[in-house]
């Protein structure tokens, strides 16, 4: 017999000894009963195995996903609703937390719509070598060809509460210089997918060689979108993501212009964040709002989510939010404002109000099941949240299920930018 792969099990040889060593032994190929091929590749104890299996599974959810539930779309929010684009960008928001087999699951199943791919992309800047840790930034792609033209969707996963590689991300205040277009937040473009320079530190190269083995996320992102675009001319796209996801969202039409992608950019329907951080300084603001205009930027703030007035916007920290807010309160009544309500979090008169709406947040928990149905209803681990709340407002109303309320339970009107006179 010419076996060159194989895995053999000596029952006669197994114990109760054994078994157990087997549950906790980080080297199962080194267990006497075990005999492979490949010894060292049989690395991880058997938890780990089982836990890598069901990670990788179309059931398994994440921690994001378990604070809501809920998989599918509002039928009653039609294509000629303008709710329709943001209701169906915050649901792809939330669904960027999912591992690969679990989102392809959800857009074919649920929304019967085409799944493009997933995008599992590196970080120029890791100190450690790829394969020793997971990458840091994920993206995915779908298409809904449901409407009066093809939809194709980009949304950027936001910030993994469990992951460390995320909050080092957000926590990097330093900034980088875009030649004409400003000052943007490092740890965001080195999600995206700045390069290293060993002249300048870093730049953003139009093209780079290609490496079956790395992956960045605006490279590729972009090598699927025109391979996609090119298959339909009348196709066009949208951009989303929440929190991290949000700000990547945001920078990703900006290199596309910083490239000179032109083609591209005419074809972008609209970039829809929510719960985004700011992204740039005052430089940056002015190029974004003359590339995107309001009517392709829809900036989404719950409440007092305190992702959105961060980093600071004062002289030390220059961050600053361009464009227009589309702001909700706790009633999911929404206002377009220049800037959400204290736009900094910190404020000694909005303490009071802050805490007696975290308490309202509570009891709204309860009522909406009520009020609107079972698709309303709050799970354990998001009323846990909703308790901290009660000690630090803020942390709570970051999480995804108040922002797909407000798509579904906010007046249209609010959605509507071609009903405010901006200028």
């Amino acid at each position: 017999m010419d076996a060159h792969d194989y895995l053999w099990l000596d029952l006669e040889k197994v114990g109760v000894f054994e078994l157990c060593r087997l549950l906790l032994c980080k080297q199962i190929g080194e267990r006497k009963f075990i005999n492979s091929n490949d010894d060292k590749g049989l690395y991880g104890t058997f938890w780990h195995k089982v836990d890598q299996l069901s990670r990788e599974s179309p059931d398994f959810s994440s921690v994001i996903g378990l604070t809501d539930t809920r998989l599918e779309l509002d039928d009653q929010i039609r294509h000629e609703d303008p709710r329709y684009n943001s209701a169906l960008a915050i649901m792809a928001a939330k669904t960027a937390y999912e591992n690969e087999a679990r989102i392809k699951k959800i857009v074919q199943d649920y929304w019967k719509m085409d799944f493009i791919g997933f995008y599992n992309c590196s970080n120029a800047f890791e100190t450690k070598p790829v394969a020793d840790k997971e990458k840091p930034t994920q993206a995915f792609m779908f298409s809904d060809k449901t409407g009066h033209h093809e939809l194709i969707c980009v949304s950027f996963r936001g910030t993994s509460p469990l992951c460390a590689d995320d909050w080092c991300t957000d926590l990097d205040l330093s900034w980088f210089h875009l030649k004409g277009i400003g000052r943007v937040h490092l740890g965001f473009l080195k999600a995206l997918g700045l390069q290293k320079s060993e002249e300048n530190y870093a730049w953003w190269p139009k093209d780079i060689k290609h490496n079956e083995n790395i992956t960045f996320a605006y490279y590729k992102t972009r090598q699927v979108l025109k391979e996609n675009l090119e298959k339909n001319k009348d196709a066009r796209f949208i951009v989303t993501g929440h929190s991290l996801g949000g700000a990547l969202a945001v920078l990703f039409p900006t290199i596309l212009a910083l490239h000179d992608e032109h083609e591209l950019l005419d074809r972008l329907e609209g970039v829809y964040t929510f719960g985004q951080p700011r992204v740039g300084d005052d430089e940056f603001c002015r190029f974004m709002e003359d590339l995107l205009g309001v009517k392709r930027y829809f900036r989404f703030v719950y409440a007092n989510d305190i992702v959105p007035r961060l980093p600071f916007d004062d002289t030390d920290f220059h961050y600053k939010h361009f464009g227009r807010c589309y702001y909700f309160n706790s009633l999911y009544k929404g206002q377009v404002l220049n800037e959400e309500p204290n736009k900094n979090y910190f404020s000694i008169k909005s303490i009071g109000p802050m805490y007696l709406n975290a308490i309202f947040e509570m009891v709204r928990s309860v009522i909406l099941p009520y009020a609107y149905g079972r698709r309303y209803r709050e799970g354990v681990l998001l009323l846990g949240l909703r308790i901290y709340g009660l000690i630090f407002p803020g942390i709570s109303a970051h999480c995804p299920q108040d922002y797909v309320n407000i798509t579904r339970l906010a007046s249209p009107d609010t959605f509507n930018a071609q009903k405010y006179d901006f200028y």
